[in-house]
Formats: C-alpha cells, structure tokens, sequence
C-alpha cells in the first residue's frame, strides 16, 4: 500500500516562498502523474499542477509563473515550490498520484478531477497573511 506524506506547509507572509514535499512510501508502480491539489472549505479540491512520468508539467492559471513542481525518483518525492504567495494562496494542500492523464482543477469531464486520483497523502495546511 502506498503511503504518500506531505510536508512544508506552514505560515507565511504575502510575498514569501514555501517549498511543499510529498515523500511516497514506495514508487506508485504503472502510476503516471504526481500532482498537488489545494482546497478551501465549502470548495472542490481543485488541482493546480502535476507532473507526468515523462517529466512533462502542468500549472493552473493561479499558480502559473510562480509554482514549480519537480520531483526525485531517487528519494521517491515530488515538491510544489510556490513563489509570490498571495493570501488566495491560503488552502490545505494535498499531493496525489494517478493512474490516468495528468488533469487540472476541480472538474473534468463532468468528474471531479480528484476521481482521478488514486493515492493521497494527508494535507499540509498553507497560510499566507496580508
């Protein structure tokens, strides 16, 4: 069973960087996208970037320009780095792996995109201050 743990989640201050890791218990044999997700109260849990098996990435327009997921096979980890945090930033976080295609946001094809996903790890709250 994989076990997939986040952390580098905490407290920051609108402007600053945060470094979140997903370290997996063991490689999600045959899976082909890493993702992180985020998600508010009372909202989906939407996607906002991934990273395939063939190292191709994707970034929601809300993160765009200022997150960059990369991940170390060796040490079975994936990482968001997030730049430039704005208080819209504020949310838990959570990495995923999927057997599927990477996806985005919160819905797709009339699923949740988190459907798709088949192994999560536990969250990591983000706070970003103004």
């Amino acid at each position: 069973q994989v076990q997939l743990v986040e952390s580098g989640g905490g407290s920051v201050q609108a402007g600053g960087s945060l470094r979140l890791s997903c370290a997996a218990s063991q490689w999600p044999y045959n899976y082909y996208c890493m993702g992180w997700f985020r998600q508010v109260p009372g909202k989906e849990r939407e996607g906002v970037a991934s990273i395939s098996n063939d190292g191709k990435t994707l970034y929601a327009e809300s993160v765009k320009g200022r997150a960059t997921i990369s991940r170390d096979n060796v040490k079975k980890t994936w990482y968001l780095q997030l730049n430039s945090l704005q208080a819209e930033d504020s949310a838990m976080y959570y990495c995923a792996a999927s057997g599927s295609s990477c996806r985005l946001g919160a819905f797709s094809r009339g699923a949740p995109v988190s459907a798709y996903f088949d192994y999560w790890g536990q969250g990591t709250q983000v706070t970003v201050s103004s």
